[in-house]
């Protein structure tokens, strides 16, 4: 094997590791989004953790967060806009990894 081979499995690995870190960090980020509207419904705690798998797995409807920020925004009936659904994503994608990489 050549060292260009070398590299290009190396590339091939991070960007592999580095996309699998991304979808983990969504989908914590998501989990998080779950648990912060179940409070704002006033849900008990295993109502909670029960909606915040559903936020996780809307986003497998469609690619985007966009199957997310309509899920949630529903269900808090106007508790919520989108705007803030979203601004509550990006403040909690930091917190997610910051998470993740506490776990490693």
């Amino acid at each position: 094997m050549t060292t260009f081979d070398d590299r290009e499995n190396a590339f091939e690995a991070k960007f592999a590791h580095d996309s699998e870190m991304q979808f983990r960090a969504e989908a914590r980020r998501n989990k998080l989004l779950g648990l912060w509207a179940a409070d704002l419904m006033g849900k008990s705690a295993d109502e909670a953790a029960a909606y915040a798998l559903e936020v996780v797995s809307s986003d497998f409807e469609e690619a985007g967060d966009e199957d997310v920020v309509r899920k949630v925004v529903a269900d808090l009936a106007g508790k919520a806009s989108s705007d803030q659904v979203r601004a509550k994503m990006r403040e909690l994608l930091p917190v997610a990894k910051a998470q993740l990489m506490s776990e490693i």
